[in-house]
């Protein structure tokens, strides 16, 4: 008996990116449909793209494999085919066994029925008798953490009740494959972390797992083997690493020179001229940023707000700002250079945000917000401390 528990063979899947176009198109297919005639879906109309095209792929009982790409590349598309939310254009999806899937908040709840009722019938959809349930009823509300309101409505839950409880339905249903989308990222950390214990155990008793994440700490820890998506087309990696590198090479090549003033001042002040030091930096690395402004009035103690997230914008690498260091800003006015330091980096292998942001008056006015990607290189072999610099020049005209 084979152990293979999903084959995906050529599959594609075409979106149009007109709605007029996608109404007279759903009305043609209808139409040759009711007709008994063949579906035109071997090539593309007018306004149509392949939102997935031509993937192929085996998931072996047990294994763990892991779907990355940037927004827009496929990624949830390609969960909705495999979880039969949606059929392909083309190609085959052969799947031994239960599935289980967590791909969207809230996907497969009816929002007027409680807690209770929606286990009943979530359970039921992904194969659960009504015995099964009754045996895991307990298991699963303790697991979701929903005691106190599983007998309200689930309209008036939380998006992170949300996932707790369909993640719970889906994992004590004895299923053979898991599909899992980023919306654990919306539970709170303990959950997250009850989470990936379960995952473990799962991949651990055989339950085979297609993880979908943005978080490379999570695709590094779970999976062995990892399909980039980029405008729907597969690249497939069997080290790790090196498809986690290709990813971040995507996303840095998408935003190297998306450089955002998204505010930049107001009438009394502008600024202007951002300009950094260097885009890659290795362990022990300071990093500058400097930006010239022009003040019609002084700004006394300023507070300069500095942090670095993951390339995802959701983790936090480090954030500090001046007032945490003692360091009195003043923006004086005239013309003037404010520079900004960030000083021995001690960041692995990733790709990041730099974020700055000015404040004025205790935070009730923002002057100044502003982003870059950056690389980081090289693997720290201590822990050490970020300290910000914040120094001030004057530079007249």
């Amino acid at each position: 008996m084979s152990d293979t528990v999903i084959k995906v063979e050529g599959v594609s899947k075409k979106y149009c990116r007109s709605i007029k176009h996608t109404m007279l198109y759903g009305v043609s297919d209808l139409s040759r449909s009711f007709l008994g005639l063949n579906q035109q879906t071997e090539r593309l109309r007018d306004g149509e793209f392949w939102a997935v095209n031509d993937v192929s792929f085996e998931v072996k009982k047990g294994e763990v494999l892991g779907l990355i790409g940037l927004n827009g590349s496929g990624k949830s598309t390609l969960l909705k085919m495999l979880n039969g939310i949606m059929m392909p254009d083309k190609g085959r999806i052969e799947i031994s066994g239960r599935v289980g899937a967590l791909i969207e908040v809230g996907a497969g709840f009816h929002p007027m029925l409680t807690g209770r009722e929606n286990i009943y019938i979530n359970g039921a959809i992904i194969g659960m008798t009504k015995k099964e349930i009754d045996k895991k009823f307990d298991e699963i509300v303790d697991f979701a953490g929903i005691g106190e309101f599983i007998d309200s409505p689930v309209k008036h839950y939380s998006s992170g009740m949300y996932v707790r409880l369909g993640f719970a339905i889906a994992v004590h249903a004895e299923i053979d494959l898991l599909l899992l989308d980023e919306v654990l990222a919306v539970g709170d950390e303990g959950f997250q972390s009850k989470c990936f214990n379960k995952i473990g155990r799962l991949k651990k008793e055989g339950t085979s797992i297609i993880l979908v994440s943005h978080n490379m700490h999570t695709i590094l820890t779970f999976t062995k083997r990892v399909i980039l998506l980029n405008k729907g087309k597969q690249k497939e990696f069997k080290n790790i690493s090196d498809g986690v590198d290709e990813y971040r090479s995507l996303f840095y090549k998408e935003y190297d020179n998306n450089v955002q003033d998204v505010l930049s001042g107001n009438d009394r002040i502008k600024f202007y001229n951002v300009t950094i030091d260097k885009r890659i930096l290795f362990p022990g690395d300071l990093f500058k940023i400097s930006i010239m402004y022009n003040s019609a009035i002084d700004y006394e103690d300023v507070e300069i707000d500095t942090a670095i997230y993951c390339s995802n914008e959701h983790d936090l690498y480090f954030q500090a700002t001046n007032k945490v260091y003692d360091k009195k800003i003043n923006l004086l006015k005239g013309n003037h250079k404010l520079t900004i330091q960030i000083n021995d980096i001690r960041i692995n292998n990733a790709t990041g945000i730099v974020v700055i942001a000015i404040w004025v008056n205790d935070r009730t006015e923002k002057l100044f917000w502003w982003r870059i990607p950056v690389k980081f290189k090289g693997i720290i072999s201590s822990v050490g401390k970020n300290f910000l610099e914040v120094s001030y020049q004057s530079q007249e005209g």
